[in-house]
C-alpha cells in the first residue's frame, strides 16, 4: 500500500540520494495525521460549544476528580501556559460559565478554579466526541498493531519527558 509519503521519499530520492531519508517517512506520516487529528479535535469541540484551548483547561480540571477544581498553579502545569494567559482563560470561561473561581479554604490569598456543571457536560460530551474521532483515525489498525504503535510513539517521545 503506497500513499503520498512514498511518493515525496521516492521524489526526495531521485534529487537527494546522498541523504538519508527514513526520517521523512516516519514524521512526515506523523506531521499529516496530526492534521487529521487538529480537524477531528476541532470539530469534536465545535459540536460541544467549546474551543480546543477550552477543553484544555476543562479537561484538567475533570482529571482531577471530584470536586474538580485546581489551583491556577496547577492548572498552568497541567497545560503548559503561562500564568497571564492562564488568567485570561480563566476568565473567559468563568463569563460563559464553564468554570468558578472559589477562595482557596488553605490559603487565605489563594483562590481555586472549580469546573461548574455546565463545564462538566461540555467537557464530557467533547471527550466522548474526540474519543470517537480517534477511533476512527485508528480503525484500519488492529488491536495489537495500535498497542505496538503506542509504544513506539512512547519512546519516541520518552526523551521530552
Amino acid at each position: 500500500m503506497r500513499d503520498e509519503v512514498d511518493d515525496l521519499v521516492e521524489a526526495w530520492g531521485r534529487e537527494r540520494g546522498d541523504l538519508d531519508l527514513a526520517p521523512v517517512e516516519v514524521f512526515s506520516r506523523i506531521s499529516r495525521l496530526a492534521r487529521h487529528l487538529d480537524l477531528a479535535r476541532r470539530d469534536a469541540f465545535t459540536a460541544h460549544g467549546i474551543e480546543s484551548w477550552e477543553f484544555d483547561v476543562l479537561a484538567a480540571l475533570r482529571r482531577a476528580g471530584e470536586p474538580y477544581e485546581l489551583s491556577p498553579g496547577r492548572l498552568l502545569r497541567e497545560t503548559l501556559v503561562t500564568s497571564g494567559t492562564m488568567t485570561n482563560r480563566v476568565d473567559r470561561l468563568t463569563d460563559r460559565g464553564l468554570v468558578q473561581r472559589l477562595p482557596d479554604p488553605h490559603d487565605r490569598r489563594g483562590v481555586l478554579v472549580r469546573l461548574t456543571v455546565e463545564g462538566k457536560a461540555a467537557v464530557d460530551g467533547a471527550f466522548e466526541a474526540l474519543l470517537a474521532a480517534e477511533a476512527d483515525l485508528l480503525a484500519e489498525l488492529p488491536d495489537k498493531q495500535r498497542t505496538q504503535l503506542a509504544g513506539l510513539l512512547r519512546s519516541l517521545l520518552a526523551p521530552f519527558s
